[in-house]
């Protein structure tokens, strides 16, 4: 494993070149590439495969699935050709929405955006630089909720 610098994606929480959980996923194997490797496998692929599996999926099923779906199929799709006695599922877990001018624009569509999801659009983000120490975040919390 080498971290790597991040690639910008239209499957933006997925442009991690160093991500943080692959430390803790390596804890949890003693700190064992080795024995990792043998539970977990990584794919790679381009926007225009992501746009490709979208279509083909709405097309087939005519389901909108949004970019990280889309890659998690492709994902699935590359194990499955290497493990053909698996069964898989795939799991989404943002609206299409959530994504809508690469949803729009990849499968030529007009998608509504459900209310609760437009609600949250309109909202103000706020943000507060803080330490990186769990008791001033516990503290932070404790004295706002």
């Amino acid at each position: 494993y080498e971290p790597k610098s991040s690639v910008s994606t239209i499957s933006n929480a997925m442009d991690v070149g160093n991500p943080s959980n692959f430390a803790r996923m390596l804890d949890l194997y003693g700190s064992t590439w080795n024995k990792l490797s043998k539970d977990i496998q990584g794919f790679s692929f381009s926007d225009s495969q992501t746009r490709e599996a979208m279509n083909k999926i709405h097309q087939k099923f005519g389901y909108i699935m949004d970019p990280h779906g889309a890659v998690g199929y492709l994902a699935w799709k590359a194990f499955e050709e290497q493990n053909p006695d698996h069964s898989g599922i795939i799991l989404e877990t943002a609206h299409p929405a959530k994504f809508l001018e690469e949803v729009e624009k990849t499968l030529e569509i007009s998608l509504d955006i459900p209310e609760r999801l437009e609600e949250l659009s309109e909202r103000k983000k706020e943000a507060e630089l803080m330490p990186a120490s769990f008791d001033q975040l516990k503290d932070y919390l404790l004295a706002r909720f």
